[in-house]
């Protein structure tokens, strides 16, 4: 008998068995917005907009070892629901921050489309609005082109390609797989010179001859170093940031820093944006660690970076196509700017690595077997890993939702197996915002961790201005 539905890809069935009972696969976001909205328009908006895309309208179903995406019937009041938040000691944003680490932590409804938006109707002079959206549906860069498609003026979805479904795992490898892998590798290779693309070229054609090849050599000896360094990566330090989580979630953000004063300071010591922001987490989790008496000089965490893999011509697709890069943050380094050149340096060192494209193959290959064996391949990179931290660029001009403004775009991704901490930096408008999502048994409070972002950024802002600038040396 035909199943009814269509197959969810190997990666997104690997997310769909990820589950935990320490870590959901949900991926969650906060909008603030001012004036307030009202559930009804809300509903009619989601009902106009997000409904459009399928993903929305389905369930899973799982048989065997795979999934399928079945059309459901939506109630709209199923998935948009109203929140009250409780009143607790700090207010209405410690009120927020509360129960989206409550809801972190409650599963979606199994019967029917993973996602879920709640509507606090009275935060701060307007409303709060949560999404939840389970990972299995897309990744964190699609959900962000979703879900700004529901802004005021947002684009529609884009119409549906039709494609044959895959007839089995030999056929799914050769198209999902190993063509993207290709595509993604040639791309990578035409950054290191016209001999390395042809020795890509030689590799899709061997008729043409591989003999005496020391480019297509060179190739494959990066492929396999990148492969064994993300094989026989290391433990990273012991920390109280590592252990089992207790399954109870709590969020954090703070005010954010102003934009262009990071991009200063990024031009001023010839680093990107990111690398400022990154030593700027670094250096937070390092005096939260100091802070609570533990000795940090040398030490080291390891972030589980995603890295966008999608290619152009599919950008507006769900789904997930990422990779995952293992960056190890020098949180015992003290000096802000020592400490900045430092992260710059291992960044530049994973921009030629290939180790995410290899992360996006494991998560394929985990998609095709039992989740018994899945779980151990991903205790690869499980054990190894403190947190899992996103960098996302979001639009550069403020958004208006059903006439209101969008005051902050908040998000998190999950973390999966037995790692408790989840960071991410976000710009909107002409701002970046901090947030972290501890599990409580390993960060009980990671507003501690928050209010260290700001005065390592001014640290870090204070010594460029003090820097020789203009002086012979």
């Amino acid at each position: 008998m035909e199943l009814a539905g269509e197959s969810m890809s190997k990666v997104d069935t690997a997310w769909l068995r990820m589950d935990s009972a320490g870590n959901l696969m949900m991926i969650m976001g906060v909008w603030t917005l001012r004036p307030g909205i009202r559930w009804r328009a809300l509903c009619e908006r989601v009902q106009e907009r997000l409904l459009a895309y399928e993903r929305f309208r389905q369930r899973v179903e799982e048989h065997g070892g795979g999934a399928r995406w079945v059309e459901h019937e939506v109630d709209i009041a199923d998935h948009v629901v109203r929140e009250k938040l409780a009143r607790v000691r700090g207010g209405a944003r410690a009120a927020l921050q509360q129960r989206v680490g409550e809801l972190a932590m409650q599963p979606l409804a199994a019967g029917r489309p993973l996602w879920q938006m709640h509507l606090v109707e009275n935060y701060e002079g307007g409303s709060a609005l949560i999404f939840r959206i389970h990972h299995c549906i897309a990744d964190g860069i699609a959900l962000l082109r979703v879900t700004l498609s529901l802004v005021d003026g947002g684009a529609p979805p884009p119409a549906k390609k039709a494609r044959g479904a895959p007839d089995g795992a030999e056929k799914w490898l050769a198209e999902s797989l190993v063509k993207p892998v290709a595509a993604v590798v040639l791309k990578a290779l035409e950054a290191a010179g016209d001999g390395a693309v042809r020795s890509l070229h030689l590799l899709r054609q061997p008729a043409r001859g591989l003999h005496g090849s020391l480019d297509l050599a060179h190739g494959a000896w990066q492929l396999l170093g990148d492969a064994a360094a993300l094989l026989l990566m290391p433990d990273d330090s012991p920390t109280r940031l590592k252990g089992r989580p207790a399954g109870s979630k709590r969020v954090a953000w703070c005010p954010p820093l102003p934009l262009a004063e990071v991009k200063a300071v990024g031009k001023a010591l010839n680093c990107s944006v990111n690398d400022v922001l990154l030593s700027c987490v670094a250096g937070a989790i390092g005096q939260y660690l100091k802070a609570q008496g533990d000795e940090v000089a040398g030490l080291e965490i390891r972030a589980m970076v995603p890295v966008n893999l999608r290619p152009r011509e599919e950008e507006h697709g769900l789904g997930n196509h990422f990779g995952l890069a293992p960056l190890v943050l020098p949180v015992g380094v003290e000096n802000p700017i020592e400490r900045v050149y430092e992260v710059r340096r291992r960044m530049d060192a994973l921009k030629g690595s290939t180790q995410p494209l290899l992360a996006f193959a494991v998560l394929a290959l985990a998609g095709l077997m039992i989740k018994p064996a899945q779980d151990v391949i991903m205790d690869l990179f499980r054990s190894k890993t403190t947190a899992v931290m996103t960098n996302v660029p979001g639009p550069g001009d403020k958004l208006a939702f059903l006439g209101s403004g969008i005051e902050q775009i908040l998000f998190w991704v999950p973390q999966s197996g037995d790692i408790g901490l989840g960071v991410s930096v976000f710009s909107y408008g002409d701002n970046v915002q901090f947030g972290v999502m501890a599990d409580t048994a390993l960060c009980p409070e990671p507003q501690r961790i928050i209010e260290q972002f700001e005065p390592e950024f001014a640290k870090l802002s204070l010594v460029t201005l003090m820097l020789p600038w203009g002086e012979g040396g």
